[in-house]
């Protein structure tokens, strides 16, 4: 028989919050944390907007000066992140270090690092590179640095499925656990991708809002003026555990994990498959790994990215599982986050558990003009109470990659 997997701790850095209780009040507020760059100067770029994390300070967490310069920023809000949420499931790692393991995804990681060295090697020639250059870039520091920061030895890796790799990386850390390989596992996504190069190719590839004159309007997930998506940054991390083990421990319980379900495209580089077809696929593979039927799910936290393809075919895959009438609630949180690639499905599991625990619907934010191909209950504008007994987040990715998680509140 699997093991039941139960959420008992969450952690998140933002652009709306840096902790779990600013970012859930922003949300439900529908707050937005989009405004002009602040890292770098963008007056010769189209988009000139994004969701920056303010006024992060990795000491805040007990990490020295010395050690935070060797982690690149993706790695500083896994660091920050895992931490508070171990820190909120009150849970000990050293007493079965072994038995605890790390999957933070990424999906760009460290290229701030990249960026950097590369005009040092232009200017100031090879010599002069730095020697954490490799290990400051590369996609798995983010769960590598959770690790020797937190001492969790278990399994410990990174999924890099583009905008896919949160909940990729969550989504396998519940089958570890639901297998016995840990008794509990730090997973979620990290992303820092405001940079100059990250923009540019994001603006060549025509994927970006240049909605600059409005930027908390420029993320409008299902609007008919919706123009393109708003890069955002963070880290979002839960404390997956066995329920036996959280039970015993007494911790807090958010959410239970129902089902995860994953597919392939096999289709395009960037754009979705023809409505939404790997989508509907991940939906259904997941919901039948919940063994629930579409009719019990109240909200999805939908992948909602402002671009035009995304949320059109997204709303057909959504209509394709849980037919073309559907009354289900669903909102994408990226109205006000913008979209943080690999962390996306770290901060949406929350959104996720949190409306669970809360039986609040977040809303989307923006929702001013009705597209009649996004034509569903998209939350708009408002938080909305309602119980919330079973949820689904959706996430895909570049590349054609899907993945999806459904949890509901924990029943004995």
């Amino acid at each position: 028989m699997l093991n039941r997997v139960v959420v008992t701790g969450i952690g998140v850095v933002s652009p709306v919050g840096n902790n779990v209780g600013d970012f859930w009040s922003n949300l439900c507020d529908g707050q937005s944390g989009i405004d002009l760059v602040s890292a770098f100067n963008t007056d010769s770029f189209a988009s000139q907007i994004g969701g920056e994390v303010k006024s992060f300070d990795l000491k805040e967490y007990g990490v020295s000066p010395k050690e935070a310069r060797k982690m690149a920023r993706f790695s500083q809000f896994a660091v920050a992140a895992s931490l508070q949420a171990l820190k909120d499931a009150d849970l000990n790692i050293n007493d079965e270090a072994a038995n605890i393991g790390v999957r933070i995804g990424s999906g760009i990681g460290g290229i701030e690092v990249l960026e950097k060295q590369k005009e040092t090697l232009i200017n100031k020639g090879p010599g002069r590179c730095s020697p954490f250059m490799i290990p400051m870039m590369i996609g798995d520091m983010a769960s590598g640095w959770v690790a020797i920061v937190t001492g969790a030895k278990g399994h410990n890796s990174s999924t890099t499925t583009a905008c896919a790799s949160g909940t990729h990386s969550i989504g396998d850390a519940f089958r570890s656990i639901q297998c016995g390989d840990a008794v509990a596992m730090i997973a979620g996504g990290a992303e820092a991708a405001i940079t100059p190069l990250s923009y540019a190719g994001f603006c060549a590839a025509k994927s970006l809002s240049k909605n600059n004159a409005n930027p908390q309007k420029a993320s409008r997930p299902f609007d008919q003026q919706r123009d393109g998506f708003v890069m955002g940054e963070g880290s979002g991390v839960v404390i997956l555990e066995e329920l036996n083990h959280a039970k015993k421990r007494g911790a807090k319980i958010y959410a239970e994990i129902l089902g995860y379900g994953a597919s392939g495209d096999a289709y395009h580089v960037t754009a979705p498959a023809p409505m939404g077809e790997g989508g509907s696929r991940a939906m259904k593979a997941a919901l039948q790994d919940a063994k629930i039927n579409p009719d019990q799910v109240e909200y999805i936290n939908a992948h909602g990215t402002s671009t035009e393809l995304n949320d059109k075919l997204e709303t057909q895959a959504i209509k394709t599982v849980f037919g073309p009438d559907t009354k289900v609630a669903v909102s994408s949180t990226k109205s006000m986050t913008g979209h943080l690639l690999g962390a996306a499905g770290g901060i949406e599991c929350i959104a996720m558990a949190l409306a669970i625990d809360k039986n609040i619907i977040p809303p989307t934010i923006n929702y001013e003009y009705p597209d009649p191909e996004c034509n569903l209950d998209y939350v708009p504008n408002v938080a909305r109470e309602a119980t919330v007994n079973i949820a689904m987040s959706n996430s895909f990715g570049f590349g054609g990659h899907n993945a999806i998680l459904v949890a509901g509140k924990f029943k004995e």
